[in-house]
């Protein structure tokens, strides 16, 4: 690449350096609660996937073709005693892209703790789902 940012024919006989990139994400195609996707991921990888920027949901969005659920749970929880929804890695919600009506699921504590999940086709919104159902879900990966 050239100092202007463009792309530049160079010839191969110089040492340049170069940025490998490794997917971070995976998705796993088997279908599990929510409770037990974060074991899963935690056990084999690194944990269920934080989706905390535009960045990590269009990494998301690039691994969602090969899932074989509707639905594929995310590292996002609800929780009922404080009225927020928020990550596994701990961070609250900033970056958002919920479904219409989902991100207000308060209500919906009862009977079963509500957490979420993005839509595998379509435009890859996020859903507020029991945590029962049993989905694909994506973990992020560790390093090598």
């Amino acid at each position: 690449m050239s100092a202007q940012g463009q792309w530049n024919d160079a010839p191969c006989s110089p040492s340049l350096t170069f940025v490998c990139h490794e997917d971070e994400l995976i998705l796993i195609q088997k279908n599990l609660s929510w409770t037990e996707a974060v074991r899963y991921c935690r056990e084999n990888h690194v944990d269920l996937v934080s989706v905390d920027s535009e960045k990590i949901q269009l990494m998301v969005t690039e691994v969602l073709h090969q899932a074989s659920t509707a639905e594929v749970w995310l590292g996002l929880r609800l929780s009922c005693s404080v009225g927020i929804w928020f990550w596994v890695n701990g961070e609250i919600t900033c970056y958002q892209n919920w479904a219409p009506g989902n991100e207000t699921a308060v209500d919906d504590c009862e009977p079963e703790v509500r957490s979420g999940a993005v839509q595998s086709g379509g435009d890859h919104l996020w859903i507020s789902l029991p945590e029962s159902h049993t989905l694909n879900f994506i973990c992020t990966r560790k390093e090598k």
